[in-house]
């Protein structure tokens, strides 16, 4: 069956990516697929771009994934980007997919989902109240407030060595209008973004941090976007309370919310043990494959 394939730009550029799409057609111009391609162009990731690729099932197996692949890597290598990466869940024709045309699994994730309904609100009080000499928490909902704006920016480089295996990531690049623009990205988008710091009193510098972002609406689960704690504060549990904290208000100030949702690296078996003793039950795997350019 003979594909037809349209290059489109999202008129939509944001500061740190954009987004290049094709769609593919059938002869008689009804569509069939179509693949997007982040590029990103922020300082440490500008090597990189991700590609999402979708066919209707009733037309796999017909080429269309793979014209809409070559198209999408020729225009990263001609971006000069030298890796490609995808994400598909373990099994789906996407998985299969992947395999197929060459991609290197670089990182398995597994999701997880801690109904809130469930969580014992006694245990993790108890945890936020154990004693962590040296340290404070401290939270606030969506941009940071000004006093720990510098500070939150310099505690972002503890995701630095966030477990990803093989995957060709890059080191993401931190200030205070990028740690800005992500709070008002959430807020554009109607969601609440929640954060609980672990903070050093002996000089007032974040040693830690966990992001929870919250539906609008307040309803059906809300999904954690990262945890982080510095190498030099590592070794006093300060991610376990954190992590309680977060859970805590979610429960408390969010009572129609009913889980949160969070995706490990298979390889990060610290956070995972963390997530496994709060509850949090395994519901789905995938992998990230790679393309190297």
């Amino acid at each position: 069956m003979p594909i037809h394939l349209t290059a489109l730009t999202d008129p939509d550029r944001g500061a740190n990516d954009y987004r290049l799409a094709w769609l593919a057609s059938d002869e008689a111009g009804a569509p069939v697929g179509s693949a997007f391609l982040r590029v990103f162009t922020r300082e440490g990731q500008d090597h990189l771009a991700e590609l999402d690729i979708q066919v209707h099932p009733a037309e796999r197996r017909r080429g269309t994934g793979s014209r809409l692949l070559e198209a999408a890597a020729g225009a990263a290598a001609d971006l000069g980007r030298r890796a490609v990466v995808a994400q598909a869940g373990d099994g789906t024709p996407g998985d299969l997919f992947l395999r197929a045309r060459g991609l290197r699994r670089v990182l398995a994730l597994t999701y997880a989902r801690l109904p809130l309904k469930q969580v014992d609100t006694a245990a993790l009080t108890a945890v936020i109240e154990e004693p962590h000499p040296g340290y404070r928490l401290e939270s606030w909902d969506g941009t940071v407030p000004e006093p720990l704006a510098h500070t939150f920016a310099a505690s972002r480089r503890a995701m630095d060595d966030m477990p990803m295996d093989d995957t060709d990531y890059g080191t993401m690049v931190w200030d205070v209008d990028r740690v800005r623009s992500v709070a008002r990205s959430v807020a554009d988008r109607g969601e609440l973004l929640h954060t609980v710091a672990a903070v050093d009193e002996s000089d007032g510098s974040i040693a830690g941090f966990t992001e929870l972002v919250v539906p609008g609406d307040r309803l059906g689960d809300a999904q954690h976007y990262g945890t982080g704690v510095l190498p030099e504060h590592r070794g006093h549990g300060l991610a376990r309370w954190m992590k309680a904290a977060s859970i805590l208000r979610a429960r408390e100030h969010h009572p129609d919310l009913a889980g949160l949702l969070a995706d490990t690296a298979d390889s990060n078996t610290y956070m995972r043990r963390i997530n496994d003793a709060f509850g949090y039950e395994p519901t789905h795997r995938s992998f990230e494959y790679q393309l190297d350019l």
